[in-house]
């Protein structure tokens, strides 16, 4: 069985319990409170117990207050998986991107997720599914700009003749009768 990690000898049962009572973050408090046992001279079966938790988890506590203080028993955003492009990669991605498919050389005449993701294992050789590609782009502020989609057989003269003959909306079925005053 191994040694109890050895608190950091800055703070005292006190001042861990002042700390506690300002701290808005009701588990960083708990934390707080269990240190301040073993501070206090108790074991740390019973700090685990003040803490609800498991001996091992005060140990985690203890590495993380020894290394950041206070600040280290607040919880923390996971940092999650690594990116798999590297800044080089990225800017070569943006480049690409923003010059558009050749579509001699790319074969395509739009870039598609897809068609990026294809690209990205043939230049670099690194898998990335189209979920991942798309919140790349997102990251590099690219976003998907297209068209506005036009029905085919839309008539610009009609359309035309519509907007110059159409009535203003007050003069349409009988509204400007309603509003007009008494």
């Amino acid at each position: 069985m191994g040694t109890a990690l050895a608190l950091r000898r800055d703070f005292t049962a006190d001042e861990l319990k002042r700390l506690a009572r300002s701290s808005r973050d009701s588990n960083q408090t708990r934390r707080l409170l269990a240190l301040a046992v073993i501070y206090g001279g108790g074991s740390r079966s019973e700090a685990a117990e003040t803490g609800a938790v498991s001996r091992q988890i005060i140990r985690d506590w203890v590495e993380r207050f020894n290394a950041e203080g206070p600040a280290g028993l607040i919880n923390r955003k996971a940092p999650g998986n690594p990116s798999k492009l590297d800044d080089a990669q990225r800017a070569e991605l943006v480049q690409i991107v923003e010059r558009g498919p050749m579509p001699a050389v790319d074969g395509v005449v739009r870039w598609r997720l897809v068609d990026l993701v294809a690209w990205v294992w043939a230049t670099f050789g690194i898998s990335l599914s189209e979920a991942t590609m798309s919140r790349e782009l997102k990251a590099l502020g690219l976003a998907k700009v297209s068209a506005r989609p036009r029905h085919y057989a839309q008539n610009e003269e009609a359309m035309a003749v519509f907007k110059k003959t159409s009535p203003p909306q007050s003069q349409r079925s009988g509204t400007a009768s309603r509003l007009a005053p008494r």
